[in-house]
C-alpha cells in the first residue's frame, strides 16, 4: 500500500500547470557564486512571464517540499542519510566550500530548495496527466539515481515522478523519457535499467561529463552530439528522433528534461545552439506530445547562464502562442482571484477547498 503523501492533493482547475516555489533559489552568503549557474533562475523565469500577464502569483501551482516518505519510494535509506554529511553534499553539488558549513545550514540553504523542486515534479506528473501537460519551474535532477548523486543533482526527480505515477495513478504504466539536456542522463538511466515500462530517448554531447557508459545501456534511443553542434542539424535531429521515440512506443506520459546548457557559450555543455533553436526545439517535443495527445511533463534542468531564465520564459510563450499549453481552463471561471489564489498555493488555508 502507498504511503501517505501531499504531493498529489487535488488541484483546482482555475490554477495553471505550471509549478513553482520561491524556496527553489539557492541563494546564500555567495556561495552560489561559486558554481558556474545563476541560483535564482527559477524565480527569473516566473518574473518573466509575470511581467508578460501569462501568470499571476495566484493562478500558478505552489511546489511542496518531498518529505522523507516521498523520497524513499525510490532512494535508499543509506542515500539519504549520507547527505546529512555536509561533504558529499559538497562533492554532489560541485560547491566545495559547503565542506566547511554545519549541516543544518546546508539542509536549510541547498538540500530544502532542491527538495521542494524534487516535490514539484512529483506533483507536476500528477497535473500532467490530470491536464495533458504540465511545467514544473525547476527539477530535472537527471544524474541522481536511487543510491547517488552528482553533477548538481541531490534527488532523482525524474525516477520519482514516473514511480509516483506507476504506483498511484490507473492507467499509467508506459512512460517515456526525452532527455535533451547537454549531458547524459545517467541517474534515470541507472534507475530504470532493467524497467521495459520505461523508453529513454537521450540527446547530448558525447564528450563531456557523466560519459557513463553502464548506464548508457537503458538508452533505447541514443543521440550522441559532437562538440559545437548548431541549431539546423540539432532541430533536424530532436525532430527525427522525438517523433521516431514516440512511434515506437505509445506512452502514458512523457518526461521532457529540456535543459538549456545547449546554448552557445554555455561552459559546460559545448554545443552551440541559439536561443530561437532552443523554442524551436521546445515546440517540436510538445508538438509530438500533443498530435498523439499524450501527457507531457516538462522539467527545465541545466542550463545557468545569465540569459537562460529569459530563453526559457520565451520558450513557455511560445507553447502557448503556438496553442500547445492552454489556459482554457482559466477562462470563464468567475472565481474570485482570491479564492483561487488560496487553493492554489499549498498553505494551510487550502483545506476548506478540498472538495474540488
Amino acid at each position: 500500500i502507498s504511503h501517505h503523501t501531499e504531493l498529489y492533493r487535488s488541484i483546482p482547475l482555475t490554477c495553471m500547470p505550471i509549478v513553482y516555489h520561491p524556496d527553489y533559489n539557492i541563494t546564500f552568503i555567495g556561495l552560489e557564486k561559486l558554481h558556474p549557474f545563476d541560483a535564482g533562475k527559477w524565480g527569473k523565469v516566473i518574473r518573466f512571464l509575470k511581467d508578460e500577464k501569462f501568470i499571476t502569483d495566484g493562478n500558478i501551482v505552489e511546489a511542496r517540499e518531498a518529505t522523507e516518505e516521498d523520497l524513499l519510494v525510490v532512494h535508499t535509506k543509506r542515500y539519504l542519510t549520507r547527505l546529512k554529511w555536509s561533504p558529499v553534499v559538497a562533492a554532489i553539488t560541485e560547491i566545495p566550500p559547503l565542506l566547511f558549513l554545519p549541516n543544518f545550514l546546508v539542509q536549510r540553504r541547498v538540500l530544502r530548495p532542491l527538495r521542494t523542486q524534487t516535490g514539484g515534479t512529483i506533483m507536476a506528473g500528477k497535473l500532467a496527466v490530470d491536464r495533458g501537460w504540465a511545467i514544473n519551474v525547476g527539477g530535472g535532477f537527471h544524474h541522481c539515481s536511487s543510491d547517488r548523486g552528482g553533477g548538481f543533482c541531490a534527488y532523482a526527480d525524474i525516477t520519482l515522478a514516473i514511480k509516483f505515477l506507476f504506483e498511484r495513478v490507473e492507467g499509467i504504466s508506459r512512460a517515456t523519457i526525452i532527455d535533451l539536456d547537454a549531458h547524459q542522463g545517467n541517474g534515470h538511466e541507472r534507475d530504470f535499467l532493467d524497467d521495459k515500462r520505461v523508453f529513454i530517448m537521450d540527446m547530448y554531447n558525447r564528450f563531456i561529463y557523466p560519459g557513463d557508459e553502464y548506464a548508457k545501456r537503458a538508452i533505447k534511443r541514443k543521440v550522441e552530439l559532437q562538440w559545437g553542434t548548431e541549431d539546423s542539424e540539432y532541430l533536424q535531429k530532436v525532430e527525427l528522433h522525438s517523433e521516431g521515440a514516440l512511434n515506437e512506443v505509445k506512452p502514458d506520459i512523457i518526461v521532457y528534461n529540456a535543459g538549456t546548457d545547449i546554448l552557445d557559450g554555455d561552459p559546460l555543455g559545448g554545443l552551440s545552439i541559439s536561443p530561437q533553436g532552443i523554442v524551436k526545439r521546445d515546440e517540436i517535443v510538445f508538438r509530438a506530445a500533443s498530435r498523439r495527445g499524450i501527457p507531457i511533463l516538462m522539467v527545465t534542468s541545466g542550463g545557468y547562464q545569465k540569459k537562460t531564465a529569459r530563453i526559457i520564459a520565451d520558450s513557455i510563450l511560445n507553447l502557448h502562442r503556438q496553442g500547445l499549453i492552454g489556459v482554457a481552463a482559466l477562462e470563464g471561471e468567475g472565481s474570485s482571484s482570491l479564492v483561487t489564489s488560496m487553493m492554489c498555493s499549498s498553505g494551510s488555508v487550502e483545506t476548506e477547498f478540498t472538495a474540488f
